[in-house]
């Protein structure tokens, strides 16, 4: 068996929906149009694409660490908070010549992830589990906010690079990658929408692998069941830690994609409604479900921003009452439900048709 086709079969398995090559097709064709996009829309609107495509990440590592391995983490915007603050101190102390903003990304999704070794280390290996590991993540994510937002003295500098308070940080560079002749300057238009959508297609993929590969199956039977899994000898503690590390990289990488697109960062982006949203984009979508959190989150952003045009207000409370939609009326997530509902439907006239 060839190196590609062992690599086609570990992206298929139970853990996915949408197997097999019509979806693949679908999907070849999805990321050439999104390809061909920035040559048909103006530069606002592709730097408009962009920053829906930073939060995807955030919200594919969510799908990883509750809709797989079950463990509802309200931490997602610490950790991009760590990397995004992380990123700026790198880049405003050391500059961006010779691409020095791709290794200032790359140091700071490790920082991010370092922080959640640690953290997850107590977490999970001190046994904490359900409605208490939610709990413990927003503590820590609501008194990283609240630190960040009380450093607004000149006292509160790491380097050349102040801290603002809940001014936030700025004045950042944007990534730049080493070209010949000088840096590439990715500012948020067709170029870092380019990066960003390579990345993304790159992250989805591997996730894909991940969760039909052995790991993932193991944290899939930790979802449903700890105690048998513990039963059969794994490791429940490892597998969940490792989820929840991953998780806090890609939310990490949301975080420094987020403040190069924008040159700037500010403690709200800790806060406890930013905490909240990623819950409501995976929810909406199908936490279960890599592509349809990928979709619903995309829906979700631009339904909000939509929204917000009459107020952020609004567009909260109608976040509100979709999450409680959810909820209640298809707990798997409203786009999983609506496809699996369709795949059913036709099925079913297919057999009628046959018959």
């Amino acid at each position: 068996m060839s190196a590609i086709h062992r690599f086609l079969k570990r992206l298929e398995g139970p853990q996915t929906v949408g197997r097999g090559p019509l979806f693949w097709t679908l999907f070849a064709v999805v990321v050439v149009a999104a390809g061909c996009y920035p040559l048909t829309a103006d530069g606002y609107t592709v730097g408009n694409t962009v920053y829906f495509f930073n939060w995807t990440f955030m919200a594919l590592g969510l799908s990883l660490i509750w809709g797989y391995g079950g463990s509802l983490s309200f931490g997602q915007t610490a950790f991009f908070g760590i990397a995004g603050y992380s990123y700026g101190i790198l880049t405003i102390n050391l500059g961006s010549a010779y691409g020095f903003t791709i290794a200032a990304l790359i140091l700071a999704v490790a920082l991010a992830a370092l922080f959640a070794v640690l953290l997850g280390y107590f977490l999970f290996f001190g046994r904490i589990t359900g409605v208490f590991l939610g709990i413990v993540t927003l503590s820590v994510t609501l008194v990283l906010e609240r630190f960040m937002a009380q450093t607004a003295g000149p006292e509160w500098r790491v380097g050349t690079a102040r801290l603002n308070g809940f001014n936030g940080m700025s004045g950042m560079p944007p990534l730049t990658i080493p070209w010949f002749g000088g840096d590439l300057v990715l500012f948020p238009d067709i170029q870092l929408y380019y990066l960003v959508l390579a990345l993304l297609v790159v992250v989805y993929l591997g996730l894909r692998v991940l969760v039909n590969s052995r790991f993932g199956n193991v944290l899939v039977a930790i979802r449903e069941n700890p105690e048998r899994a513990e039963m059969l000898g794994y490791d429940v503690r490892k597998y969940q830690l490792g989820a929840f590390v991953i998780g806090a990289a890609l939310a990490g990488l949301s975080g420094v994609l987020y403040t190069a697109w924008g040159q700037y960062i500010t403690p709200s982006s800790m806060g406890i409604t930013a905490a909240a949203l990623p819950i409501v984009w995976v929810a909406v979508g199908g936490r279960s479900d890599l592509t349809a959190t990928l979709v619903g989150t995309l829906v979700v952003l631009a339904g909000f921003q939509a929204l917000t045009i009459y107020g952020s207000q609004y567009a909260l409370v109608v976040m509100g009452v979709l999450l409680v939609v959810t909820v209640l009326a298809a707990p798997r997530g409203l786009i999983l439900s609506a496809v699996t509902g369709l795949a059913r439907l036709f099925g079913r006239r297919k057999k009628l048709g046959d018959a």
